[in-house]
């Protein structure tokens, strides 16, 4: 009987680190947003998830046309949006990516996040100011 609780034991402390290092990458990927306007991909630079527009979609426009003219900061107003990393900072706690912030082009805001992978296709992002508890989410949809 000890030798059965024993192997068990080992067993399920040998495939935990196996589930801490699929759960980080559940993020990992491309995701379209919200309005279905952008894709991101978001990588891991050395345990710091990062996340970079791929692809854009907005009609008449080429996506080397498509300016951050929302910026606050004016200086950065001629910069294309397409290859803009908009996701930065966010790290894996072993529940969720933390600390991070985005970038909205739209508004030209940057705001603190957290993101969540509830079901493999969705990426649950809550941005917020200040306090975590007050803010938006928005789900992102994975592309497969």
């Amino acid at each position: 009987m000890k030798y059965i609780l024993f192997t068990l034991s080992l067993i399920l402390c040998l495939g935990l680190p196996n589930i801490q290092v699929q759960a980080q990458s559940e993020i990992l990927g491309t995701w379209l947003n919200t309005d279905k306007t952008a894709q991101i991909k978001i990588i891991n630079n050395e345990g710091e998830y990062l996340g970079k527009i791929t692809w854009l979609d907005v009609p008449g426009l080429e996506d080397s046309q498509v300016l951050d003219l929302a910026n606050e900061d004016e200086s950065l107003r001629d910069r294309p949006v397409m290859g803009l990393t908009i996701l930065k900072g966010l790290t894996y706690d072993g529940e969720k990516w933390k600390g991070g912030e985005i970038y909205d082009p739209k508004s030209g805001k940057t705001y603190s996040c957290e993101a969540r992978v509830n079901d493999p296709n969705k990426l649950e992002l809550k941005g917020y100011i200040g306090f975590s508890w007050i803010g938006r989410t928005v789900e992102w949809t994975k592309v497969k």
